[in-house]
């Protein structure tokens, strides 16, 4: 089965090297759309595949950085790093361009590194896994990665200790320490849920 839930954030950027004049040459934004899709072949105590109010957590936290910031290929000029830095609280360097392809393929990799660090603790099934991530760049356009696709070479390496997030960004967490326990390798608690009705 497939659950999918849906986060919104604005976003700017400049997609360098793009066949648009107006993409690769000028800062533009987006009303972005983000789909996460998980799969599970078992539901839990509460017959969910997971509970998407655990998904208004961090996972919405990784998400929700890129709300009103200035996203920026690390590639890119240093005098225009340098200006998106200096008048932008909130900014993130990728090893990526901002594109949306690019964008699902780095939501992927940072879901799936914090749902693989996540102790479970309302009998989800040890087999929910996210399945794809869609992101909107306009309400015509999306691109979707699957797992083949976020960790393919072939479209750019995505490791998680080369996205580099403002201290705005950071300080605006719910664990401002999110992203520094998640490269330590250290957990992430569900909390316990005291069943209301027995389970046979």
């Amino acid at each position: 089965m497939l659950i999918r839930k849906l986060f919104k954030f604005e976003s700017a950027h400049i997609v360098r090297n793009c066949s648009s004049d107006r993409c690769r040459r000028s800062i533009h934004g987006h009303s972005y759309k983000v789909e996460v899709l998980l799969e599970a072949h078992a539901l839990d105590q509460g017959q969910m595949v997971y509970d998407f109010g655990l998904m208004k957590g961090t996972i919405r936290d990784v998400i929700d950085a890129f709300d009103h910031a200035v996203c920026f290929w690390d590639k890119d000029d240093p005098e225009y790093i340098r200006l998106c830095r200096q008048f932008s609280a909130r900014w993130i360097a990728l090893p990526v361009s901002p594109s949306a392809e690019q964008f699902a393929r780095l939501f992927f990799v940072a879901i799936d590194a914090l749902l693989g660090q996540t102790q479970m603790r309302n009998g989800e099934s040890d087999d929910v896994r996210l399945h794809s991530v869609i992101a909107h760049e306009t309400d015509t356009g999306y691109a979707q990665a699957f797992r083949e696709d976020a960790y393919n070479p072939r479209m750019g390496e995505i490791r998680l200790t080369d996205i580099v997030f403002s201290e705005q960004v950071k300080a605006e967490w719910q664990d401002p320490a999110m992203m520094d326990k998640l490269l330590a390798g250290e957990r992430f608690v569900n909390p316990t849920v005291p069943l209301q009705v027995p389970l046979d």
